[in-house]
């Protein structure tokens, strides 16, 4: 995909494994210009940061509450997410439709990051549930005992030991948000508002496709979430096998 994104569309055609005869940026300012590729790029940071943030937020706090205090009702809330995770909500597209048209929200980001949220939450439940239930409870007795309340308790002790969970939950869901087409072609109507996956449509003709454009183009979109990987890559991965290991 890099190599062919310094290539001119007839060295795509004519030698698709070859490397480029010179290596020139001609299509990435093409490409930027063109279709215009920083718009798509700030809605699909708007929508992704957004997103991730509430998942984050909501779901840590509901998992906290659910892991640490212990009343009568709490397995069924915990199942009531767990459905989340069992029933894809695409296939309520016509109902989730009709509710976005009641509440004026097509053609809008914020429909993107309430659907957004709404699915993502079950998942940042399930896997917060469990890293919660592997620290021990007398840290927040400790921290009770200084004064702190429930709501201390999760922000000051709680959460900056929850980092490896928290990257594994944001990386998930910052990848599938950042490269979803399916919710921005179904509810998204301007082009102004478009992502960077629906953006990339426009490049695709009827009879020919540039693909020297369209290689650019992915190009930049997926450097973003090469950059987030490389950061968070360490608690990534401490994160998918914390608990595999006592």
């Amino acid at each position: 995909m890099i190599v062919s994104s310094f290539k001119s569309n007839m060295e795509i055609l004519t030698s698709p494994l070859g490397l480029p005869h010179s290596f020139s940026l001609e299509n990435y300012a093409e490409v930027w210009g063109r279709v215009n590729f920083g718009t798509y790029i700030w809605n699909s940071i708007y929508v992704s940061g957004l997103s991730v943030f509430f998942i984050l937020f909501i779901s840590s706090l509901a998992a906290f509450y659910l892991s640490r205090y212990p009343f009568r009702w709490n397995p069924y809330v915990l199942f009531f997410f767990m459905l989340g995770l069992m029933l894809p909500m695409k296939l309520a597209i016509l109902p989730l439709y009709m509710i976005m048209l009641q509440l004026q929200l097509l053609d809008t980001l914020t429909s993107l990051v309430i659907l957004y949220v709404a699915g993502g939450i079950p998942f940042g439940v399930f896997v917060f549930y469990g890293f919660f239930k592997t620290l021990p409870t007398e840290l927040d007795q400790s921290a009770r005992l200084d004064g702190c309340n429930g709501f201390q308790v999760y922000y000051k002790i709680i959460l900056p030991l929850m980092k490896p969970a928290l990257a594994t939950v944001g990386i998930v869901h910052l990848i599938g948000v950042w490269n979803d087409f399916f919710y921005p072609l179904i509810f998204l109507k301007s082009e102004e508002l478009s992502t960077i996956p629906l953006g990339v449509l426009t490049l695709f003709g009827e009879y020919d496709t540039e693909w020297n454009l369209l290689f650019a183009s992915l190009t930049i979109s997926s450097l973003p979430m090469i950059i987030a990987f490389l950061f968070a890559s360490k608690q990534f991965i401490e994160g998918l096998t914390s608990g595999a290991i006592k």
